[in-house]
This record gives structure tokens, sequence and C-alpha cells, in this order.
């Protein structure tokens, strides 16, 4: 399981996450939904979160699938889904106005 260590290394693919469960778009919401199929299935969705109460989690990472699955610069560690777009790709498109 992942630690607060790991946890901040990922910040702003979790900090993407957060902001698009906010934030609704109907695209990340449809990827969400997808990415969310394939984590109910898997033997290592569960409750071993590094933040306490965003259960359901990842136990290979510790991150909240609510926000996981929202961030489309990130991708499953056991590759079972890919990022969609690149963090680089994330940093320019929030830069955009």
């Amino acid at each position: 399981m992942a630690n607060l260590k790991t946890l901040w290394k990922n910040r702003k693919q979790i900090f993407e996450g957060v902001t698009n469960s906010i934030i609704r778009d109907e695209y990340v919401e449809d990827v969400s939904k997808l990415r969310m199929e394939v984590c109910n299935g898997c033997s290592s969705k569960g409750d071993e979160c590094v933040v306490i109460g965003t259960q359901p989690c990842c136990n290979e990472c510790g991150c909240s699938l609510l926000f996981k699955t929202r961030a489309l610069s990130t991708e499953c560690p056991l590759g079972k889904w890919k990022a969609l777009m690149s963090e680089e790709e994330e940093d320019k498109l929030d830069n955009l106005e």
C-alpha cells in the first residue's frame, strides 16, 4: 500500500481528480464510469486508503477511486486502464483562459 510520500508525489493527479469530481464534465464522467467498472471487478479494490474516509480505494496505490478514475492524466497501477493525457498536456489545458 502507498504511503503519504507516494501521495505527495502524485498530488497533481489527485488534485485533478478532486477538481473533476467537483466541476463535473460529461466526458470525464463517462471515462470515470468505464474505469470504475474495471475497478469494481478488481481484487485490489478495497478500503486501504492513505486518506481515511475516501473509500473505495485502490489497495495498490492507496488512492480514492472516486478521484483517481476522474484524473485523465493518471493510470491504473496494474495497467488495467491508461492515462488519456500526459501531466504536461493537463498543465497546458489548465493554463488556457
